[in-house]
């Protein structure tokens, strides 16, 4: 039962791989609600554990050209998730003991209410969007998808040392521009250089 279990799960992997919506949609189905109560279980909140399963399935479809069947869909969603989750909480840890220290009290109110959260993200958002295309896309997979430098070496088969001075060119053209709106710079360390 199992062996035929695993069988169709290849073959549907290898269907989205192709872009096929209905092997999407079968393996939504199939792991939507494990992924939920997983996601539920560290986040502690129905709406974000429910926003969590639908950004790890934009990033699958996102991804699907490169999905493999002969490796384990079910590690590769939840790697994903927890991925999500590290950031959601590391986020959240940093900006806590952020504000607690005091470091804002320095800050006039214009500069002040631009650090929140969802501002300063959207705020590099756009910044990521002005990189180069290789610059952005090796970014994204890195601080936005979780992958490391050999991964994304592999992935876009270019070497490590292209991997790592295209992330140091980004990580520095974002800092610059933050520095530029007079944004604190050690949000920006916690957020993407942790």
């Amino acid at each position: 039962m199992q062996v035929r279990t695993i069988e169709n799960e290849a073959l549907l992997v290898r269907n989205l791989s192709k872009g096929n919506l209905l092997a999407f949609n079968t393996l939504y189905k199939e792991y939507s609600g494990r992924l939920y109560r997983f996601a539920l279980g560290y986040l502690k909140s129905e709406d974000e554990a429910e926003e969590l399963v639908q950004e790890v399935f934009t990033i699958i479809w996102e991804k699907h050209t490169d999905l493999k069947e002969e490796l384990s869909f079910k590690s590769f969603l939840f790697t994903i998730a927890f991925n999500i989750i590290r950031k959601h909480f590391r986020t959240k840890a940093y900006l806590s003991e952020y504000f607690k220290t005091g470091i804002s009290d320095n800050l006039d109110i214009r500069t002040s209410q631009k650090i929140t959260y969802d501002s300063l993200y959207q705020y590099i958002i756009e910044l990521v969007n002005k990189l180069p295309e290789r610059r952005k896309e090796i970014f994204i997979k890195s601080r936005f998808h979780g992958l490391t430098i050999k991964e994304i070496a592999e992935e876009m088969k270019i070497s490590h040392k292209t991997v790592e001075n295209q992330l140091t060119d980004a990580l520095r053209f974002i800092r610059t521009n933050l520095n530029r709106e007079n944004i604190s710079g050690i949000l920006f360390i916690f957020l993407f250089l942790s």
